[in-house]
């Protein structure tokens, strides 16, 4: 594995998962929702955020789907064929972070995505499944990091 061959790589994985960290921010704050201690920046006065799920438009919302999908997909992917990686992403407090975000985001967008009326059905579905496997990964994600992290040093 590359990181075997370039241990290296463990600090630019370091100095990467701030701004993986900021892919679930961004996401909070297009669905108006805030994490706790999810940015060191102050909120402009004149920056009040109107838009949440239930109300923004279905191309904006389906795009934040398609985001979250594919951000959580991946993440569980590196997690699942490089557990090492952990111990950088507890660094970051990983595990705080994805809990606090899938507890403010994931009923928003579940529910945004129940109550809308769709023309077409097929389009309902898809966001169905996509939220649904985004949430699925990001359980998975955190429990390779809680396997790697707190039980397996037990174990060992």
């Amino acid at each position: 594995n590359i990181f075997t061959q370039q241990p290296s790589y463990f600090s630019d994985l370091d100095e990467t998962l701030p701004t993986v960290l900021q892919v679930f921010n961004n996401i909070l704050h297009k669905c108006g929702l805030q994490c706790e201690g999810a940015s060191a920046e102050p909120q402009k006065l004149e920056e009040k955020v109107n838009v949440t799920p239930g109300n923004m438009p279905l191309q904006e919302l389906k795009d934040i789907v398609l985001y979250l999908c594919d951000t959580c997909t991946t993440l569980w992917a590196f997690l699942d064929v490089f557990p090492p990686a952990c111990q950088t992403f507890q660094k970051h407090e990983f595990c705080y972070r994805l809990a606090s975000f899938y507890e403010l985001a994931i009923p928003e967008l579940e529910s945004a995505i129940k109550k809308r009326h769709y023309e077409d059905s097929s389009v309902f579905a898809d966001l169905w499944r996509r939220i649904s496997h985004s949430r699925k990964k990001m359980i998975e994600a955190f429990h390779i990091l809680i396997n790697q992290v707190c039980l397996q040093p037990i174990l060992e």
